[in-house]
């Protein structure tokens, strides 16, 4: 029981984060990375957001997105302790999963796809190119690997302490 209000207040909190980063084109330019390509060409077109555009290495986002998920997980993953490593790996794994399959179906499919909230100016009636996928699919694979290195990395950390 503990674990579902863990990933439910997580799910809430994570959406709460995305809805808030969204709404202005200086709040969006931060989710660059997460925009269609189409999209992504507009805004290099256009002066002032493009100054605006920091880009860094996917090596570099995957490796923080570990370190934070990593530090956030253990936290949570704390509450539910257990002894053992595959517990806590198990664990992890299903709280870092469910997070990742809920920023994709419910996050990126359903809301963000359909939101005005996250369309830049001059961009508000494409909605086609705002439907585009495939960013977001890629993001979920990423975080599938994501997420069992932090089960691992938080599964011995748990076991340990």
């Amino acid at each position: 029981m503990k674990i579902f209000i863990i990933i439910t207040i997580t799910c809430l909190i994570f959406f709460s984060m995305c809805y808030l980063g969204t709404g202005s084109d200086e709040k969006n330019i931060k989710s660059y990375a997460s925009y269609p390509d189409s999209i992504q060409k507009i805004i290099h077109s256009n002066e002032q957001l493009n100054e605006k555009i920091k880009t860094i290495s996917p090596i570099i986002a995957f490796l923080s997105n570990v370190f934070l998920f990593a530090i956030v997980f253990l936290i949570t993953g704390y509450l539910i302790k257990e002894t053992g490593f595959k517990r806590n790996f198990g664990n992890i794994l299903i709280m870092g999963e469910i997070l990742n399959a809920f920023d994709f179906i419910i996050i990126d499919m359903l809301w963000w796809r359909n939101s005005k909230r996250v369309r830049f100016s001059g961009t508000e009636n494409m909605i086609e190119e705002y439907k585009n996928s495939k960013k977001h699919f890629i993001s979920f694979i990423k975080g599938i690997f994501v997420f069992l290195i932090v089960a691992i990395i938080d599964g011995i950390v748990l076991a340990i302490i």
